[in-house]
């Protein structure tokens, strides 16, 4: 069984749309976004996935999310049928951190027909072993201090050095000032990171945030060979579920 995050009360997360981040950006693929995550980013646009009532991990927002509104468990036959449903060639898994349901997402994989497969993690949870030869581009997010996460939970060196081994990987930070930009380069001297498939993000949940954030952003990641990463479904469609 899984467990997902919702659209609506009782309607799971999984739809079609355009990739809006990372090395996959603009792509049509399907989305599902599991819920549950080890980690509580203070600027995180998807709380609804962890953050429900009775947890008091901080967020900026102050929300807390009834979980039966906002949880919704289905077998993996069930799930995996109604993303073929969406006619599409890949599909990214996202949360949430979906790595930490590594065992069912496995099940569920190994039902879809003709599907590369793309999860988004925070890079702190392996990957199952059943799982990891099924998937086509892990997109490897580590929290910065910004983040709010205390850094030995966040940048887990050993997940690090096994990330680094596997070339599906690509990195993506979350920036808001150019401090971020710094521990960025830290951690790719530290860590080894290949700055060819890194990318610096800016944090943002509305479009006049990521343009301010992008104007110095831009020239930092040119002078430091870096990528740079848009948020082009903010843009799109707004901070909003199943886009």
């Amino acid at each position: 069984m899984l467990t997902l995050a919702t659209t609506t009360p009782g309607e799971p997360e999984i739809f079609a749309s355009l990739q809006g981040e990372g090395p996959s950006i603009g792509r049509p693929v399907a989305f599902v976004r599991l819920s549950r995550c080890n980690l509580a980013c203070t600027w995180c646009d998807t709380a609804y996935t962890w953050r429900f009532e009775g947890d008091n991990r901080p967020h900026r927002d102050g929300l807390a999310f009834e979980r039966k509104a906002n949880q919704v468990v289905l077998d993996e036959a069930d799930v995996a049928a109604r993303i073929m449903a969406l006619g599409q060639d890949r599909l990214v898994i996202t949360g949430g951190e979906p790595l930490l349901q590594g065992t069912a997402l496995a099940r569920m994989v190994t039902l879809l027909e003709g599907m590369s497969v793309e999860i988004e993690t925070n890079g702190t949870v392996a990957p199952h072993p059943a799982l990891d030869p099924l998937v086509s581009q892990y997109n490897v997010s580590p929290k910065l201090k910004h983040s709010g996460n205390p850094v030995d939970s966040a940048q887990i060196p050993e997940r690090f050095a096994e990330w680094i081994q596997k070339p599906q990987v690509w990195f993506k930070f979350v920036v808001a000032t150019p401090d971020d930009v710094a521990e960025v380069l830290d951690l790719i001297e530290t860590h080894r990171l290949p700055r060819e498939r890194t990318f610096v993000m800016p944090e943002g949940t509305d479009s006049a945030t990521l343009r301010e954030r992008e104007r110095w952003l831009a020239p930092l990641a040119l002078q430091h060979g870096l990528r740079l990463s848009d948020r082009m479904h903010i843009h799109l469609y707004g901070d909003t579920r199943g886009t």
